[in-house]
């Protein structure tokens, strides 16, 4: 028997199947603007990789902001709980997540059995978050996969504004005056991780960290998040599905 765990987040939806002992496929695509559709999507998706039918799946287990959209879910976890068991699957040593989304970002401390037992979020705003490197990368005219190669090696340029708003028009303003886009792009990753930063301190960290989410790809921002917190923050190509996986494996 496979349960899955399906994380349906403002930006980006992914699913996990867990068969009891390991993650066995994961999948990922845009929400778009049907969590639901999108949600169904990815079930299909699980189901035709691992050539399995419903009869084959114990539990379906929702999460993320737009899990009250599933139907076909067991159950509906919160994305704090599913981050905590997930990150905890991926390395027990995990005592600190740093999780930066799509639209907020979350600051979570788990205990010995990965269970959540603090945690902070800023949701009041895009600052510092995914919709924020996606709306400065337009205004750059990159791909937001490109915002991390562009800012490698460059001087960062000063991004005084974490207001999405305000923030794009001092990018305008920067392009105009003929800064260089990879000090733009670097400033704009450094503005992050200050943003990052200061949730964290109102927090604390506990080592083992561990970054997840979907800026999770951009390895600048690993090294510049570890260079700032004078630890190291571990992050892996199963970073942004760690919600999906803490599902699929509280559905087990």
């Amino acid at each position: 028997m496979i349960s899955i765990g399906i994380d349906v987040g403002s930006v980006a939806a992914k699913a996990a199947a867990y068969d009891g002992e390991k993650i066995v496929a994961t999948a990922l695509m845009p929400t778009g603007w049907s969590p639901k559709e999108s949600g169904g999507q990815l079930l299909k998706d699980i189901m035709t990789k691992l050539d399995i039918n419903k009869d084959d799946i114990n539990t379906i287990v929702g999460t993320g902001y737009g899990r009250i959209s599933l139907p076909f879910a067991d159950k509906k976890v919160t994305e704090i709980t599913c981050h905590g068991r997930g990150a905890y699957h991926i390395n027990p040593e995990i005592r600190t997540i740093i999780d930066i989304g799509g639209q907020d970002s979350k600051v979570i401390r788990i205990n010995e059995q990965g269970n959540v037992i603090d945690f902070l979020m800023n949701d009041k705003c895009a600052a510092g978050t995914g919709r924020f490197l996606q709306v400065m990368s337009n205004a750059l005219e990159i791909d937001i996969d490109e915002l991390s190669q562009l800012a490698s090696g460059a001087e960062p340029a000063n991004i005084n504004s974490m207001c999405t708003v305000f923030a794009e028009s001092e990018v305008v303003s920067l392009i105009a005056a003929g800064t260089p886009k990879d000090a733009i792009a670097a400033g704009l990753l450094h503005s992050v991780c200050n943003k990052t930063y200061s949730l964290v301190g109102k927090m604390g960290i506990e080592e083992t960290v561990f970054f997840s989410g979907g800026v999770s790809r951009s390895e600048k921002m690993g090294k510049l998040l570890s260079e700032k917190l004078k630890t190291e923050v571990n992050f892996s190509g199963e970073s942004q599905f760690v919600g999906a996986i803490g599902a699929a494996i509280i559905g087990w």
